[in-house]
């Protein structure tokens, strides 16, 4: 079963697209963020953010993901960040998407750089995804097609002081699954 997943996750990090100007990966999704529909609207007031350009999931199965990222405070990047999923059920497929999560006061963001931080499979009100089709969650149920990059929607805007926004890059994925997002942090 661990195989599987390794196999997975190793033929999924060859499609993901490697990009030698990774700064300019970063400006460049905190900008699609920013001109993201609702995503832009809580961007303008957030004590800061987290910021993962490109996070590729895969599963057969039993699913994985993984991506890194930074962490922003008032606009200054001030740590690095790695999110890892693995979930299980019913799931077939990979894709790649770029995530942001926003913070809404210095309570939340110390709370994601306090140590190891999960959304846990109870989540489900958290994500906010430019996307089209079912329910789309940090905890990976959903069926799934990307829309416009600007049409970031919201579902219960924060929910403890953070939000997530997802957009898909590419790929398929179709997912009745159960896991939750796990979050290490290191100071820059």
């Amino acid at each position: 079963m661990l195989k599987r997943l390794i196999s997975i996750l190793a033929v999924l990090s060859l499609l993901l697209p490697i990009s030698s100007a990774w700064a300019d990966e970063y400006t460049d999704t905190i900008k699609l963020f920013k001109n993201a529909g609702e995503s832009g609207q809580l961007l303008k007031s957030a004590y800061g953010y987290a910021v993962f350009p490109t996070i590729g999931k895969g599963a057969v199965g039993i699913g994985g993901a993984h991506g890194k990222g930074r962490v922003y405070e008032k606009g200054k990047y001030i740590g690095d960040t790695s999110m890892t999923q693995v979930t299980v059920g019913l799931q077939l497929g990979g894709e790649a998407y770029s995530e942001m999560i926003v913070f809404e006061d210095e309570r939340a963001l110390k709370e994601f750089t306090g140590g190891n931080f999960e959304f846990g499979a109870d989540a489900s009100a958290v994500a906010i995804t430019a996307a089209a089709g079912a329910q789309t969650s940090t905890t990976g149920t959903s069926a799934r097609a990307s829309a416009g990059k600007k049409d970031a929607k919201t579902a219960g805007g924060y929910h403890k002081g953070m939000a997530t926004f997802t957009v898909t890059k590419g790929g398929l994925m179709y997912e009745a699954s159960i896991g939750g997002q796990k979050f290490s942090y290191k100071p820059h």
